[in-house]
């Protein structure tokens, strides 16, 4: 079977519980950095992973291989290739697919519904109106033709899906151990007052019981789209 390419863009924000879910082979790749990186054909893959970053998703001068990485997904939409894009992978799907980055339009930080409102085979684990962890600055307006299938007041578009893509502004990755990991982070939790930090530390420990059985399940629907392909 081919591997799901999983792209990464910082240390601490794996794929988390994506991976044991696929129950495939997945490789991950840095290539935030590079201008020129060597990523692999889109028929060599199964899937394509794309995790998320403190970086905006527009930010070529100061991370050039984010327009590989953009020209990767358009390529997979393109193709059918299934695709899985969590928060800045998500910015970076929708600027592939012609939607815009809006920076600084709406922070959410900790653990805090979203309303889904559409049906997909993928997103549908998660239930109606799962509360999830949230962690970004910017924003994107939905790509023309893609399906708005979550949405929060802050955040109009949490969720989207474009043909073989789905994509996730919000963290359903995360374990507890990722999540006090993140805590630790001086990139990640720096900004955080005292009080911030410890209401994440608590969301966590009200709705990851919840939360993470059904996350799995949204993976694991996806892992059988990549086994599909083959």
């Amino acid at each position: 079977m081919r591997p799901v390419l999983v792209l990464t863009h910082a240390p601490h924000e794996g794929p988390g519980r994506i991976g044991p879910a696929l129950d495939a082979p997945y490789r991950v790749r840095t290539v935030l950095d590079d201008p020129e990186p060597a990523l692999p054909a889109l028929d060599d893959v199964a899937g394509l992973v794309v995790m998320g970053g403190p970086m905006d998703a527009d930010d070529d001068r100061g991370h050039p291989g984010l327009a590989a990485e953009r020209r990767l997904l358009a390529g997979a939409v393109e193709q059918g290739v299934p695709v899985l894009a969590v928060c800045l992978g998500m910015q970076l799907l929708a600027l592939a697919l012609g939607g815009r980055l809006l920076r600084r339009a709406g922070s959410e930080i900790g653990f805090a519904p979203v309303d889904v409102v559409a049906d997909d085979p993928v997103l549908g684990a998660l239930g109606a109106r799962p509360t999830v962890l949230h962690w970004h600055h910017d924003q994107v307006d939905l790509p023309a033709g893609a399906t708005l299938l979550a949405s929060s007041d802050v955040t109009p578009v949490q969720a989207f899906r474009a043909g073989s893509a789905l994509g996730l502004q919000f963290h359903p990755e995360l374990d507890r151990r990722m999540v006090d990991l993140w805590l630790a982070t001086p990139d990640m939790a720096g900004e955080l007052e005292p009080e911030q930090a410890d209401a994440v530390r608590d969301g966590a420990d009200r709705h990851l019981p919840a939360l993470l059985p059904a996350a799995e399940k949204a993976f694991a629907a996806f892992g059988e789209q990549v086994r599909a392909r083959g």
